[in-house]
């Protein structure tokens, strides 16, 4: 293996030396090597016991999209979802959606389905969870400065009709994200990047050094 080669693999080989001892570690993965997309701390672990430490440690907001038309955007809101530690991705609409922007973080991050809005707006009212639309209207309020409710969902609209009006008149309030170029929309994957760092910046606790 060249050097280029080598600086481009992921993960780690087999484990070295006497293993360590615990049942979130996996046999095989000790054996072999763990080359998947995780942070160096969840190194060699199951996958189960990956998601249950996540589980503990998940925040207050959930991430919603609209997929009517099979948003190619759902993969990219999955993935960041993931980064952010959101409680769940929901998926309103069709079923099916676009896997491969979301990098196999749909592993670890719990994805719930809602075939119309009626049934969304009802588990976020079971649920305890303030709806909140982000998307240009003239009502909306500029995400910038608005306080998030700890527990809050965040609904993003399709890529091009953006919200439905379902969604807009069922929500506490719409938010907007400020733009100061010439385009008058911004992708619906990166807004929900901005939108959950938002939160982020409100409610999370960061940690003094971030882990790889």
């Amino acid at each position: 293996m060249d050097q280029d080669s080598a600086e481009r693999e992921v993960g780690v080989g087999p484990w070295e030396g006497p293993w360590p001892e615990g049942e979130h570690f996996d046999p095989d993965l000790l054996r072999t090597g763990d080359r998947r997309n995780v942070v160096d701390g969840y190194r060699y672990w199951r996958h189960q016991s990956i998601v249950a430490d996540l589980d503990a440690k998940r925040h207050g907001f959930h991430v919603a999209i609209e997929n009517w038309q099979h948003d190619f955007n759902i993969g990219t809101v999955v993935r960041t979802a993931n980064a952010f530690l959101a409680q769940e991705v929901h998926i309103i609409g069709k079923r099916r959606w676009n896997r491969r922007g979301a990098m196999v973080t749909d592993k670890y991050q719990h994805i719930r389905h809602h075939p119309t809005v009626e049934e969304f707006v009802g588990w976020a009212e079971s649920a305890g969870v303030v709806v909140l639309g982000v998307d240009l209207f003239p009502d909306s309020v500029p995400l910038e400065t608005y306080q998030l409710p700890e527990r809050c969902v965040l609904v993003f609209g399709q890529e091009g009709p953006g919200l439905s009006e379902e969604v807009r008149q069922a929500a506490h309030a719409t938010l907007s994200i400020a733009q100061f170029g010439s385009t008058r929309s911004i992708n619906a994957g990166v807004a929900a990047g901005i939108a959950m760092h938002a939160w982020i910046r409100q409610h999370a606790e960061v940690p003094a050094q971030q882990d790889s």
